[in-house]
């Protein structure tokens, strides 16, 4: 089971990445949008933003998010490590509901090009 620290390795590596994103995909990121990725089996939610093509201010918490945010993610800590690491392709992970994603219509399909 992935640790609270991997997970948040993860989601730098995550923001590294979209920070060095260039074209369709940086500008499928550069609406300001809040996120949460609630990770189930820590019992773990962290929150940010995905701003300016950057995901920033990204900080943990214990339990469930505290506010709603644009865009939500669920999954257990391990896929979150394998998602970002690229072991583990999204589509399929949320098609057979490892991983939940809830957002807008707008945001979903502006998420589509970072899927």
């Amino acid at each position: 089971m992935a640790t609270i620290e991997e997970c948040r390795t993860a989601l730098d590596r995550l923001a590294e990445n979209l920070a060095r994103a260039d074209g369709d995909l940086r500008s499928a990121a550069s609406a300001d949008r809040s996120l949460s990725c609630r990770i189930t089996d820590l019992d773990t939610t962290f929150t940010g933003r995905l701003r300016g093509g950057r995901l920033v201010d990204v900080v943990p918490a214990p339990g469930p998010p505290a506010e709603r945010a644009h865009i939500r993610l669920a999954m257990t800590g391990d896929d979150l490590v394998a998602l970002v690491a690229g072991e583990l392709n999204f589509a399929r992970a949320w098609a057979s509901g490892r991983v939940r994603l809830e957002a807008g219509v707008r945001d979903l399909l502006r998420l589509r090009k970072l899927l």
